[in-house]
Order: structure tokens, then C-alpha cells, then sequence
């Protein structure tokens, strides 16, 4: 089984309201070889929210409460990031999953990359707090870029 950011399939849970359909990553979820989560909001966030990135950090360190997740305006969610990373990671141990395809760059699902915190766009090395706490459970991490590489291992 593979758990697939449920904005990546249609679902309007992106912060904005909106959502990030890859017709793609869509066929695996029609093929019911797929489960959708949204992190952000099985941690307790609404839709539209404010936009939120770490700052000072990525989600390694806010798994480790050195860093913080906020939105520009200062508020801090970072309980909320880490509830739905669990969450999350409980979904996936039901299910069994072995695999994810996580929305690139964003400070829940990004794997690789994210945004850097300044909210101007800029991005650095490292993974979301849901893509962090995942990888470290063994589940090995795609995003909507590069899952093509998934199909030679399941």
C-alpha cells in the first residue's frame, strides 16, 4: 500500500483551498493501490489556512522541538505539524505501507527540499516534519517528481 498526499489526487486541503492534482500519481489512487492523507489537517488545520513553513530548520529538528513551524504573520502550528506526522504515521502502519508520495517542498510532505522559512520562495535541503517521521520509520519517501522510480519496486 502507498500513502499519497491527498492534494496530489484532487483533494482541495492545500493551504490555500486549492489542491495540487497530478493526474499521474491520481491512476495509482483508481488502481486502489493507494491511501490519501493530508497531514496538516489530521493535525488540526483548517482549509485555507495561512501559508506556514519551518523556521530555522527543517522537520528533523521540529520532531526534536529545536525548530518551529509559523505562519508569516508569526503564529506557530507546530503542535498541529507534528500531531498530523503521527497521525499520519499511524495510517501508514495500519495499512502497512511501505511507500509515500508526498507533495514536494512543503513543510509537512516536502521531501528533499522545502521552503526555507523566509517565506520568499527560497527553498534548502532537508524534509518536512510528515516526510521526516516517515523516513525514519522505514518508509520510503517519493514525490510527485520522481515516483516514477516506484513503479520498478512495487
Amino acid at each position: 500500500m502507498i500513502i499519497i498526499s491527498a492534494c496530489l489526487c484532487g483533494i482541495n486541503c492545500k493551504y490555500n483551498g486549492k489542491n495540487n492534482l497530478s493526474e499521474d500519481v491520481l491512476k495509482l489512487f483508481k488502481q486502489k493501490k493507494a491511501i490519501l492523507v493530508c497531514p496538516e489537517q489530521l493535525g488540526g488545520l483548517q482549509t485555507p489556512r495561512p501559508p506556514q513553513e519551518i523556521i530555522n530548520g527543517t522537520g528533523m529538528e521540529v520532531l526534536k522541538r529545536l525548530s518551529k513551524v509559523k505562519d508569516l504573520a508569526g503564529n506557530e502550528s507546530t503542535d498541529k505539524f507534528i500531531k498530523g506526522a503521527y497521525e499520519t504515521l499511524n495510517i501508514a502502519k495500519e495499512c502497512k505501507a511501505q511507500y509515500a508520495i508526498l507533495k514536494s517542498n512543503s513543510p509537512s510532505c516536502g521531501y528533499g527540499m522545502i521552503y526555507d522559512g523566509t517565506f520568499s520562495g527560497k527553498k534548502i535541503k532537508g524534509n518536512g516534519v510528515t516526510a521526516e517521521l516517515l523516513r525514519k520509520n522505514g518508509i520510503k519517501i517519493f514525490t510527485e517528481y520522481d515516483f516514477e522510480k516506484l513503479k520498478e519496486e512495487i
